[in-house]
């Protein structure tokens, strides 16, 4: 709570919808040496592994790409990102590049999946 918000009041809305991975992200305010206040997102923490319920573990294929794999796993193409999460690459482009690598599918902590995948 900051002395510009009440006691109870409701958190500002996010800029990003609830399917981007920058919904719930806090925005924060650089000031500039002239005063000028420049907002910039705060630090994106990735999730823990264990913390995301397993849905599926892909095989990858020579032409697979992250959103293709997300539209036919979870029914959109823009959650590429949350396949990213799930497994151990920093740049989301090494998830698909090595064909026979298997990489998990999963949905975030707290959502019931298939199990045993």
């Amino acid at each position: 709570m900051t002395a510009d918000q009440p006691f109870g009041a409701l958190p500002a809305p996010s800029p990003y919808p609830p399917t981007s991975r920058y919904h719930g992200v806090p925005v924060a305010l650089h000031t500039e040496a002239d005063g000028r206040q420049v907002p910039y997102l705060r630090r994106r923490l990735l999730p823990q592994p264990d913390g995301l319920t397993p849905l599926a573990e892909h095989t990858v294929g020579a032409g697979d790409r992250l959103d293709l794999l997300a539209h036919r796993y979870l029914g959109s193409a823009d959650q590429w990102w949350r396949i990213a999460d799930a497994n151990p690459v920093v740049d989301p482009l090494e998830a698909t590049a090595t064909p026979g690598l298997r990489i998990v599918v999963a949905l975030p902590g707290g959502v019931p999946g298939v199990g045993g995948a």
